[in-house]
């Protein structure tokens, strides 16, 4: 098969490896119809996540059908149109259960694609197939489902519920990428007095208008003048780091008030200064996190409802899976090609419609 591998920082190369095989009895091999590129990967082509060796197929987040499972697989057959999800879960470890999948220690966590081969691929293999695809309802297309492997669930759990979003609340996003916009979308879900987005690109900033915030603002024009002033000196309830380098990290720490909540969302390659001489007295909790994806079920439900927005609010450029070195290019090169979310491939399945 095809597949997209990582050979070390800058090297990536779409070639021929072979075809995925079960190596466990609780694994899924999906044949892939649509994947996505996530900043993480291009983190990991940078050398920020050195974990990630050469040889390794990149991606995490996928749609497919499931072609072969093995003899503990319960919950999916082959046929079973899924999502498959970025995090694995081996459902027993401690952190299992408590709902902690991304610390998974008995072999899942974020494997695809970082520990194991991942869903850049015509074909991947999934271990613990029952707890790491969803099956997926017709009425959801590909291209909406396919923001529910990584976006929304990182959105809502690490940047939202970490960042504990009440009613009433100025919730800051700083970074109007995919992930923030997943934040911006369901931080909505908690009735926030006022969000406001900051971000360097115009492009940017004008999807998270598009995606309900109240304000935005140029990462280079104030933005600690503006929440300052928006909240008559306070500074916001909740802020949310969604880019991943240490100014805006620090940006956060300046922009909350005290007994505030900054919740980081970005994935970070170089180290960021915690000022405690400033901040040891403002009662301000900081979070990191790696997404759970406890919440895609709930989230799934919302989507096939439509309670959550659909892919064309945020998908900018769609490729056959076989282009994927040009969509990296377009992706890796946003500020000059507007991209947000660029999905691969295609629905194979025969459509339903629901009626209304």
């Amino acid at each position: 098969m095809k597949a997209l591998v990582f050979q070390g920082p800058g090297q990536t190369s779409w070639q021929d490896v072979p075809d995925p095989d079960l190596k466990d009895a609780a694994d899924a091999v999906i044949r892939v119809d649509a994947v996505t590129i996530c900043g993480t990967d291009l983190h990991i082509i940078k050398g920020d996540v050195p974990e990630v060796t050469p040889g390794t197929v990149l991606g995490h987040e996928a749609v497919g059908e499931v072609v072969e499972v093995g003899s503990e697989v319960r919950t999916v057959r082959p046929g079973d149109r899924v999502l498959v999800s970025c995090i694995a879960a081996c459902g027993r470890c401690v952190f299992c259960r408590e709902n902690r999948y991304g610390q998974c220690r008995g072999g899942g966590g974020w494997v695809l694609g970082h520990l194991i081969d991942g869903t850049q691929a015509e074909y991947v293999r999934v271990p613990f197939a029952d707890l790491s695809v969803h099956p997926l309802p017709g009425a959801v297309t590909s291209e909406d489902a396919v923001l529910l492997a990584d976006i929304f669930p990182t959105g809502y759990e690490v940047g939202v519920l970490n960042g504990r979003v009440r009613p009433g609340d100025t919730v800051v996003v700083v970074g109007a990428g995919p992930i923030g916009l997943a934040t911006i979308a369901t931080a909505q879900l908690y009735s926030p007095g006022r969000i406001i987005a900051v971000d360097l690109a115009e492009s940017r900033l004008q999807a998270a208008r598009d995606m309900g915030a109240d304000a935005t603002v140029g990462a280079d024009e104030g933005p600690e003048a503006l929440v300052e002033d928006l909240t008559e000196g306070l500074g916001a309830d909740v802020v949310v780091e969604a880019v991943g380098v240490p100014e805006a990290f620090e940006q956060c720490t300046r922009m909350v008030r005290p007994g505030g909540h900054v919740a980081n969302v970005g994935v970070h390659g170089r180290p960021a200064a915690l000022h405690l001489e400033e901040l040891w007295i403002k009662d301000v909790t900081i979070t990191t996190g790696l997404v759970d994806t406890h919440s895609t079920p709930m989230l799934l439900r919302m989507m096939a409802a439509g309670r959550l927005p659909a892919a064309s609010a945020m998908v900018t450029h769609r490729f056959e899976l076989g282009q994927m070195e040009e969509a990296y290019d377009v992706f890796a090169r946003a500020t000059d090609t507007g991209a947000l979310k660029v999905v691969l491939g295609g629905p194979r399945h025969d459509e339903v419609s629901v009626p209304a």
